[in-house]
């Protein structure tokens, strides 16, 4: 059968109902069930086809055909305008730039086609994947009269090239910020890289973040900020994404996001998380998140606790590393971090805290612990990646009543460095199955565009725990269909404080859904994966169709 083709103005606001497939309710009752009616903007029912027929006489019928319909995926920790940026940037991920050469080689092409001394900007840096280290050396062969920066994979760090350094008044003589460090060699001379919080001495940015997270906030014109918003919204929706949360936000990406939601060009629900270095401003005029409206709205509030895992700044216990080497970093200090998290916690704020080694995850819990303690409330806390928390801290977590908001790509993506770096501990990072059964509501998100943005690369990852060379990482920690459903839709709109709209096919919920070409529960994790969105449903209105 061919999958009828429908304008957006030939289904908004009439009655539908999508029947003959199957149908993810994501509610406990009845999870599965083989119809689903729409009334204009909102969920009318589910259940058994004939029934709805016979309950909305009317109804336009569109055949699924064997198809699955899931409600609208929700990412709740992306970076979606940094997303954006990063598909009109010079892309250096692995797939692409598989070796040093190849990196030095899609860069000179791009600076024979960018006017000298205009900053050429690369995205996507895996440099543990190669065979020795990049520096600027390197990067001074791709050209001498472009000033270079190539964000690394994790987002944390950047490698720029001489001309960049002196574009940026970067000598020898640096020193480096607090959160953060420059990169130097053997001899102690500056290598070209900038750790975490040092980021801001080579990003030339527009906000001053202090030691609050790495300042990826660079300077970019409102009118492109805004086509970059709605490229990244667009290639959402053909994932079968309909909300985002950005998981760093200032004001950079805030005006940014109004400004397209004025223009009807902003394509998906989209929640902001303020970073905390405007946690006092915030705290002067008295606003705290969840603040908003269902299609803009500001959400919880962005800490960071260590470094990279990825990048090899992330805090442990004992230092990892093939040779023990990193040690970690703390963009805080442990008392300073709970006086942070206590005063927002205190004003009313749900907090989200970028954590995870061990040793850092025992410095939040700390912190959140305390908050709590000393004014107990419904919270919604949430730790960001909790990389490898260890099973006395997944028992703190659960009686906290926080939540796990994991990405599990990087396992996919990183896994044979993670099995070469941690040895034996990789295998506990990201314990999903673990925190289910000790009641920890597990989220999964993409944490686009450090990792791949489709919720079904993020649950083939959830499911299989297998590395890009097809090593076990964890296994006996794989979720199964269900449990990675819920983690992207329902548990994720209750991490946002919006479970009362979206995250399931209720009654009376908003219509978003996302129409999946196959049957996802027949497939294996990697045959589903490999599927296309059919269409996606935004509050009943066709925003994307393939």
């Amino acid at each position: 059968m061919i999958w009828p083709h429908f304008s957006m103005e030939s289904t908004a606001g009439q009655q539908l109902i999508l029947h003959s497939g199957r149908v993810f309710t994501a509610t406990d009752e009845e999870p599965w069930v083989d119809a689903v009616a729409i009334d204009g903007d909102r969920i009318a029912a589910t259940g058994a086809t004939e029934d709805l027929i016979d309950r909305f006489p009317g109804s336009t019928l569109i055949s699924l055909d064997g198809r699955t319909v899931v409600p609208g995926f929700i990412d709740a920790h992306n970076h979606f305008l940094a997303t954006g940026e990063s598909l009109a940037s010079v892309d250096v991920r692995y797939e692409v730039a598989r070796s040093i050469d190849d990196v030095v080689r899609l860069l000179h092409e791009a600076a024979a086609n960018t006017p000298a001394g205009t900053w050429i900007t690369a995205f996507g840096l895996d440099d543990a994947k190669y065979d020795r280290k990049i520096t600027r050396a390197d990067l001074d062969l791709a050209s001498e009269s472009h000033p270079i920066r190539v964000l690394h994979i994790s987002g944390h760090h950047v490698l720029v090239n001489s001309a960049g350094l002196a574009e940026r008044g970067v000598t020898e003589e640096s020193s480096d910020p607090p959160g953060g460090s420059l990169g130097r060699d053997a001899s102690g001379r500056l290598d070209g890289w900038a750790l975490d919080a040092a980021m801001s001495l080579i990003v030339p940015t527009v906000v001053d973040i202090g030691s609050h997270g790495p300042n990826f906030h660079t300077e970019l014109a409102l009118d492109d900020a805004v086509d970059l918003v709605e490229r990244a919204g667009r290639a959402f929706l053909a994932a079968g994404l309909t909300t985002v949360c950005d998981a760093q936000v200032t004001s950079r990406e805030l005006t940014a996001y109004r400004e397209a939601r004025r223009l009807d060009r902003l394509p998906v629900r989209t929640v902001c998380m303020p970073l905390s270095h405007q946690l006092h401003a915030f705290a002067d005029i008295g606003m705290a998140g969840p603040f908003g409206d269902d299609r803009l709205r500001i959400g919880a509030m962005k800490f960071y606790a260590d470094g990279s895992l990825i990048g090899g700044t992330a805090m442990f216990s004992e230092p990892y590393g093939e040779s023990g080497e990193f040690e970690g970093s703390m963009y805080h200090s442990p008392e300073d971090l709970t006086a942070l998290i206590g005063d927002a916690h205190a004003n009313g704020w749900q907090v989200g805290v970028h954590v995870q080694g061990d040793r850092a995850i025992g410095y939040v819990l700390d912190a959140v612990e305390a908050a709590v303690a000393a004014s107990p409330r419904e919270h919604r806390h949430r730790l960001e990646h909790a990389g490898y928390p260890t099973p006395e801290q997944l028992g703190r977590i659960a009686a906290l009543g926080a939540y796990l908001v994991v990405q599990p790509s990087y396992l996919y993506d990183s896994g044979d460095q993670f099995l070469v770096r941690l040895g034996n501990r990789a295998h506990r990072l990201q314990p999903l199955k673990d925190a289910l059964d000790a009641g920890i509501p597990v989220v999964l998100s993409s944490d686009s565009d450090v990792c791949s943005y489709r919720p079904l690369d993020t649950i083939r990852a959830a499911m299989t725990r297998r590395t890009r060379d097809g090593a076990s990482i964890g296994g006996d920690q794989a979720l199964t269909i269900e449990q990675a459903l819920r983690a992207h839709t329902i548990v994720a709109a209750r991490a946002l404080w919006m479970n009362d709209a979206i995250g399931s096919l209720e009654p009376g919920k908003l219509a978003d859904i996302a129409v999946i070409d196959g049957d996802i529960t027949t497939g294996t994790a990697e045959s589903t994966s490999a599927l296309n969105v059919s269409m996606t449903m935004v509050g009943g209105e066709i925003a994307h169709q393939a």
